[in-house]
């Protein structure tokens, strides 16, 4: 009993005693390791850059090379915004257009410039005669007979080029044509009618561009939406060959058909527009022609009237 007790406690013993060798022995061993791992990293970092550095370098290079590629991406979507918006922008649909597209709206175009430039140009010439008409008619009005008209309206000079001055000297060539002959009313009638073709001849002639006017505003809406039909046919045949139904496939092309459609409708509405002004400005010409047609035949009237009193006053003598 007691023997087992003894090799109990030398059991323990010697196991404590191994514990405490082993706790003192490791702090050496540790410090033996770190030794030679210290001098071995001391040669290293002689012979090459630290393995701190060269994982710094990289971990301080990561923000900066991802801040790189998202303000590269930034870039990219604003340059793909860009062009998205230049593609529809008018210009950019026009010249991605399709040919028989870009034919119509073209075409629109220059039926657009021709109906701004009749404004222009007919604008022009109404004020022109009108001012001149209107100066003759006063004189008309003033004279007595066709010779003292005649003088008054300045042939050969500015003022009588116009039609006042026409419907006075085919009224002085009737009375001369007809010089003794005794039908005063023969003389008015044959007068009369040449008023009449003069009359015509300058409605003829003031009205020039007002047909292509007229032309204009009833074709253009549908030469707009021959454009858009056919851009719309193409469109669809493009959907079908992407097999996409995609808005942002199909958008552009719709986009440019139906530009042709709003050129047609910026083409027709001023001309139509156009087209009653100078329908309502003819009518008002026209109407100041009609009176000067009026002021010359009662010229001639008091003229004959005059060679009549005249002859009779001769007779009586």
């Amino acid at each position: 009993m007691g023997r087992d007790m003894m090799t109990s406690f030398l059991v323990r013993f010697a196991i404590a005693l191994s514990c405490l060798t082993a706790s003192a022995v490791a702090p050496a061993g540790a410090q033996q390791v770190a030794q030679p791992a210290a001098a071995a990293s001391t040669d290293v970092s002689l012979q090459a850059p630290s393995a701190a550095q060269a994982a710094a370098a990289p971990t301080a290079t990561t923000p900066s090379a991802t801040a790189a590629p998202s303000a590269e991406s930034g870039a990219r979507g604003g340059k793909a915004v860009a062009t998205g918006l230049d593609e529809l922008s008018p210009l950019g649909m026009f010249l991605k257009a399709d040919t028989v597209v870009k034919a119509v709206m073209i075409a629109l175009a220059l039926a657009s410039v021709a109906s701004w430039t009749i404004l222009i140009a007919k604008s022009m010439e109404f004020s022109v005669l009108r001012r001149r008409l209107v100066a003759a008619l006063r004189k008309l009005s003033s004279a007595k007979s066709l010779a003292e008209a005649q003088l008054a309206l300045g042939q050969g000079k500015r003022e009588g080029k116009n039609v006042a001055a026409v419907l006075l000297q085919a009224a002085i060539s009737e009375a001369r044509l007809s010089a003794g002959l005794n039908s005063d009313e023969g003389i008015k009638e044959r007068a009369a009618s040449s008023f009449i073709e003069i009359v015509r001849a300058e409605a003829r002639r003031v009205r020039v561009g007002m047909g292509l006017l007229a032309t204009v505003g009833a074709i253009s809406p549908f030469v707009g939406l021959f454009g858009t039909v056919w851009g719309i046919m193409n469109s669809f045949i493009g959907i079908s060959k992407s097999q996409t139904t995609n808005l942002a496939v199909v958008a552009p092309g719709i986009a440019e058909a139906l530009l042709a459609t709003a050129i047609g409708l910026a083409a027709a509405i001023p001309a139509v527009i156009i087209y009653n002004h100078f329908s309502r400005v003819t009518k008002g010409y026209l109407e100041l022609v009609n009176r000067a047609s009026g002021a010359t035949g009662r010229l001639l009237s008091r003229d004959l009237d005059r060679s009549h009193s005249s002859i009779h006053a001769r007779a009586a003598e």
